[in-house]
């Protein structure tokens, strides 16, 4: 059966419009690490090699090349950890040249790093790009999050934040950082942004 995380991860990847808790165990991702205005051509050529391998994993039967435990899949969608830097966490309104963030794709379960390392050397030679030496195959665990689907353009998030932050505190909780995960569930260059769907998440812990 082919797994479709739309399907079998809906608590992960299509929550409710509204802030709930959960426990997100640890995946492995190819992650890729940035800064400065996601609408700038680095940040676009970031997003276009995590799917170069991303699907460089999913095709390698067609190359004759079956991983142990290999089985079909949809390919996870993009997701990007948020943060800012010093200077611009001092700054009353958000300057996104002093965003920093990591990128990536989730990649299943038979995805070993032995197997990332392969595929990675592949794509190398099939799609030559420097910000390949840049990437790197690893684990992301968030923990006890709270999180919510936001729907709209990506400029009107802090509305959604501000709502998982009054619910954080209903459910004893506290915010860990002001870094967050987005998981795009729409795809922005198709989608109109009124109607984009985003993932919100953060990690929190228990008040003390």
């Amino acid at each position: 059966m082919k797994y479709e995380w739309k399907k079998q991860d809906k608590a992960l990847y299509l929550p409710a419009g509204k802030p709930s808790v959960l426990i997100v165990p640890g995946y492995r991702y190819f992650m890729l690490e940035g800064r400065g205005n996601p609408n700038g051509d680095e940040f676009a050529e970031a997003v276009g090699v995590l799917y170069s391998l991303a699907y460089a994993v999913k095709m390698l039967p067609k190359k004759g090349i079956v991983p142990e435990g290999y089985y079909d899949y949809t390919v996870f969608p993009l997701e990007g950890i948020w943060d800012l830097t010093e200077k611009g966490r001092g700054q009353d309104t958000l300057d996104k040249n002093e965003l920093i963030y990591t990128l990536m794709i989730r990649q299943p379960d038979f995805a070993t790093p032995e197997l990332a390392a392969e595929v990675m050397e592949m794509v190398k030679r099939s799609k030559p790009h420097p910000l390949l030496q840049k990437t790197v195959f690893g684990e992301s665990e968030d923990g006890l999050s709270v999180q919510m689907l936001h729907t709209g353009p990506y400029d009107t998030e802090p509305e959604s934040f501000a709502r998982m932050e009054s619910y954080c505190r209903e459910q004893g909780l506290r915010r860990l950082s002001l870094t967050h995960r987005e998981i795009y569930i729409s795809d922005a260059r198709k989608t109109a942004p009124d109607k984009l769907r985003t993932v919100l998440r953060f990690r929190a812990a228990k008040q003390e």
